[in-house]
């Protein structure tokens, strides 16, 4: 760090788990950064960061926000599992390309663009995958589609001028986490093992997740024929989901999930919430859906050797670190989780 040049970086979506991960990092070292998102955090303010409030699918707000940028980190994006596909588009498809073209404009030379693993899942068992694969021909979610036609833009939109690289980091999980281990909690009183319960999956702690993307940004500086790859970034450690579920449980003193339901049922029941949802244009998300039955039932597990080859990257948080230090946090941050003991 101490040959590190500041610079001045913008993170889309840098109040969210990710982004703000990235910025403490940035700020660490020295970097000028600049937030842009829809909402103001407190935060953020208290490290220095510039927040600049718009949304992503806006050209002229995201333009300005690229102005004078040497680095954008593009972790904004609209997660879940339902919705209407065109407010995934928009942020998701339509704000990536906004990112690009106010990047093309205002001579940004750096871009790490945050993807999913989900974008190449086609509903069948992923084991030591690597980047190769396909996109699959279809998608029963919004979520992965517009994520998938978002990485097909900063893959076309790549030039001299402009080097990118892409990273699919795979269920992202520790202190702080506002979406996937709330899921969780909030839902551990109803959820059943889909399947054997023997699948294995990638995750990985957020601080690694932010070290890969600033490695990715230094990498790319240093050797900008590595523009145009797509690398997976994980704990490089594939666990039994179900396991990792129960141990996020546990971190929050609750009890662990045993009962269980097979695939194909979850299947069928996500099929009927997803029509019934659509028809009564339900807000809220289905219990289940075909998508994540065919996720919680399924191996997907990647292979990382291309991230630890040119990128440098080894996950520095262990799972079993990062769940000690996520128990610490919702022991400490019970309410605002909705974690309630004696519930189940």
């Amino acid at each position: 760090m101490s040959n590190h040049t500041p610079e001045k970086v913008l993170v889309t979506g840098g109040g969210g788990f990710l982004g703000k991960a990235i910025v403490r990092k940035l700020i660490e070292r020295g970097d000028r950064v600049s937030s842009f998102s829809r909402s103001s955090y407190y935060e953020l303010k208290s490290l220095g960061v510039t927040q600049i409030q718009g949304d992503i699918s806006d050209f002229e707000a995201v333009e300005r926000a690229c102005n004078g940028v040497d680095l954008v980190f593009h972790a904004a994006a609209k997660p879940g599992i339902s919705g209407k596909y065109s407010e995934y588009y928009q942020t998701n498809f339509k704000g990536t390309k906004n990112i690009i073209e106010s990047c093309k404009r205002h001579g940004v030379s750096r871009l790490v663009h945050t993807s999913s693993p989900s974008v190449i899942f086609d509903g069948m068992d992923m084991e030591g995958i690597d980047e190769s694969a396909p996109y699959p021909v279809t998608y029963h979610a919004s979520y992965p589609k517009t994520k998938a036609l978002a990485e097909k833009e900063v893959l076309k939109s790549i030039n001299d001028e402009l080097k990118a690289i892409i990273l699919r980091p795979h269920l992202i999980w520790g202190p702080e986490d506002n979406h996937l281990i709330p899921g969780i909690i909030q839902r551990a009183h109803r959820l059943r093992i889909i399947g054997h319960g023997k699948n294995k999956v990638d995750t990985i702690y957020i601080e690694n997740a932010a070290d890969a993307h600033i490695l990715a940004a230094d990498r790319l500086k240093e050797s900008p024929g590595l523009s145009g790859n797509i690398y997976f970034i994980s704990q490089d450690e594939p666990v039994l989901l179900w396991e990792m579920i129960n141990n996020i449980l546990k971190a929050a003193h609750l009890p662990k999930i045993e009962k269980s339901i097979p695939k194909n049922i979850a299947w069928a029941i996500g099929a009927v919430m997803e029509f019934v949802y659509k028809t009564l244009s339900l807000s809220s998300e289905p219990p289940m859906t075909r998508f994540v039955a065919n996720e919680l039932a399924t191996s997907h597990w990647f292979d990382i050797s291309a991230a630890k080859q040119d990128l440098g990257y080894q996950p520095i948080i262990s799972t079993a670190e990062g769940l000690q230090r996520l128990e610490v946090w919702l022991q400490t941050n019970k309410q605002g989780i909705g974690i309630k003991h004696g519930t189940h």
